[in-house]
């Protein structure tokens, strides 16, 4: 499985960066910080003046660049470079006008963007495998937990509208005990943004050794669910999270990602079942509700 693609997509650079943070010694994270806070000024440093920044050695400097899945500084660099040519070519500075009608809709772009750059750590094959897995799963389970559980619920109900049966109970506990009864031909979709949720965990280790496909979704390339994933899938904000970019944060990203997921699942359903079920979705939602009178 790997774990970042060797040249993420314009603007996903930093994404890649960020997704792998956690996972590096002290010393590169330091430098890995000095890329994702000061990225307009390191495109144009020296492996030499980022150590000297981050107070270490330029190897640990070219060190931290292989680490992160890049080929070198100068391949960092370059990416860098492309980057922040292209948001300054995007860029607006309407973001800090005093008009609300300037404002409102800049923080709207900021925000597509900022989703748009957090699919930079996302291995498309590990996606389309994720999407066969649970398009053709027995039973999907579903499990989220903190601030990851409504983007895992929602997946959860946009797979029964799109007709791939699935739970997502949100008791621990049952998130447990159903996680034991998958076996071979069942998926396990597990929601973490930091990867490393406890109470999701528990269930990803009651699910191993069931031959159930575990299918972890989250923002770090590198935590617990990964090692515990036979299928991850990378997709987090490449952006601090700040008043400009809030909604375009943590639970939106995972919201939207897993959406484009169900949509990918259902492509693989093929069009025949998809539109049957979307005949009876539509049957379902058009019906009056029958009166008090007419039940009697």
């Amino acid at each position: 499985m790997s774990i970042t693609p060797t040249t993420p997509p314009v603007g996903g650079t930093l994404s890649v960066i960020r997704s792998l943070l956690p996972s590096l010694v002290p010393s590169e994270q330091r430098v890995a910080v000095q890329f994702l806070e000061h990225a307009d000024e390191v495109a144009l440093l020296s492996a030499a003046d980022v150590a000297a920044r981050a107070n270490t050695s330029p190897a640990t400097v070219i060190r931290t660049c292989k680490n992160l899945g890049f080929k070198g500084f100068q391949h960092l660099r370059l990416l860098l470079i492309r980057d922040t040519g292209a948001a300054r070519t995007a860029g607006n500075s309407s973001l800090d006008a005093a008009d609300s009608r300037d404002w409102a809709p800049a923080h709207f772009d900021a925000a597509v963007q900022n989703m748009s750059d957090a699919l930079g750590a996302l291995d498309y094959s590990e996606f389309d495998r994720a999407a066969a897995a649970i398009a053709q799963a027995r039973r999907v389970l579903v499990v989220g937990n903190g601030g990851s559980s409504p983007a895992a619920q929602a997946f959860a109900l946009l797979l029964i509208i799109a007709g791939r049966g699935s739970e997502a109970p949100a008791d621990s506990v049952t998130q447990q005990l159903s996680a034991r009864t998958l076996g071979p031909g069942d998926v396990l979709v597990a929601v973490s943004s930091s990867g490393q949720n406890a109470v999701t965990m528990d269930a990803v280790t009651a699910a191993r050794g069931t031959g159930a496909t575990i299918v972890g979704v989250t923002g770090y390339a590198r935590s617990r669910l990964r090692e515990n994933s036979d299928l991850l899938l990378v997709a987090g904000s490449g952006e601090t999270i700040t008043e400009s970019y809030i909604i375009a944060s943590g639970m939106a990203v995972q919201v939207l990602f897993l959406s484009v997921l169900n949509t990918a699942v259902t492509r693989k359903m093929g069009t025949e079942r998809r539109q049957h079920v979307m005949d009876q979705v539509l049957n379902l939602v058009g019906e009056e509700p029958q009166s008090t009178t007419d039940a009697h």
